[in-house]
């Protein structure tokens, strides 16, 4: 999901290393860490937005990752659809731009991964996607069977996802790296009257406050990877008060190379700050459980079937 530290491509996750050549272990940069602080305060008043949103609450805890990536077609209308099916569930999504400006839900930069055709998202047009079957490579099985191929399944628009679903909860992120991207997001969510139902988040920090200015400060949005960072590393000093925060959400991984990231003592400082906290991407039981338990506000899974049992019982 956010991919706040972790960025991914495809099913798995890469570490964003240019934010991690430090030790984490270590903290004797505090002074640096400060001056930092002053640097960003300054960049985060310039691009302030008109408006500041409200922290989203009252949402389900389950978020259906692309619509439950272990179970269904990624980022499409079916798999969607199957997911809304379970219950209470937001629908969490990723966003980017055809070549000829539509806003597509496509997690990856090209299309191999996930459809039976190839090449990049951003030099195709939406005539051209909507050929591809977009159910062609889900097996959930290892490869024994590819249920959905076939089947009519074809790459949907971020205008669709708001048209079927017009009572859920979106949480999109920005893919993709054309110009324009961020407003053409936030031109969608408008036309949609869905602003107080999105929460926006970008790995880049500098997209998602380019979506922030877009959207004139309307729509909810997670911290980007630096942002997090820097909130982060100065709760561990104490000194998050001193953090901008521009955002309403924070999107951590639940742990990094072995480092549990999301602790009790995050999700207080979090909400502390009026911010809700949702966690990426927990597949496990046991993980959604504690996780539970310590009070997180949302659970991104690739399996929305399970969380939605676990949530059922109470």
């Amino acid at each position: 999901m956010s991919n706040a530290i972790v960025k991914q491509t495809g099913d798995g996750s890469v570490v964003a290393d240019q934010l991690w050549q430090f030790r984490l272990g270590a903290l004797p940069f505090a002074a640096g860490l400060l001056a930092g602080v002053a640097l960003a305060r300054r960049a985060a008043a310039r691009v302030t937005p008109p408006h500041r949103p409200p922290t989203p609450t009252g949402w389900p805890v389950n978020f259906a990752h692309r619509g439950g990536v272990a179970i269904v077609p990624e980022n499409t209308l079916e798999g969607l659809r199957e997911a809304a099916a379970l219950g209470p569930v937001v629908l969490e999504v990723d966003a980017q731009l055809t070549a000829d400006g539509v806003v597509v839900l496509m997690h990856d930069e090209t299309v191999d991964r996930t459809t039976d055709g190839t090449g990049r998202v951003g030099t195709m047009t939406f005539d051209r996607l909507r050929e591809l079957d977009a159910g062609y490579r889900f097996t959930p099985d290892g490869g024994a069977s590819y249920p959905w191929r076939g089947r009519g399944v074809r790459v949907p628009t971020l205008e669709q996802l708001y048209g079927e679903f017009p009572d859920h909860m979106v949480n999109i992120e920005l893919k993709g790296d054309r110009p324009g991207s961020e407003a053409a997001v936030w031109r969608v969510v408008e036309a949609a009257g869905a602003a107080e139902r999105t929460l926006v988040v970008a790995s880049d920090s500098r997209a998602i406050r380019r979506f922030r200015e877009a959207a004139g400060g309307r729509v909810a949005t997670a911290a980007g990877i630096g942002e997090f960072v820097l909130f982060w590393l100065l709760g561990l000093l104490g000194l998050e008060r001193f953090a901008p925060v521009p955002f309403q959400a924070l999107q951590p991984p639940d742990h990094y190379r072995g480092l549990r990231v999301v602790t009790p003592r995050l999700v207080r400082k979090a909400h502390r700050h009026g911010l809700r906290i949702d966690v990426w991407t927990v597949n496990e039981e046991n993980d959604m459980r504690r996780l539970l338990a310590w009070g997180v506000d949302g659970i991104m899974t690739d399996r929305p079937d399970l969380l939605a049992r676990l949530v059922a019982e109470g």
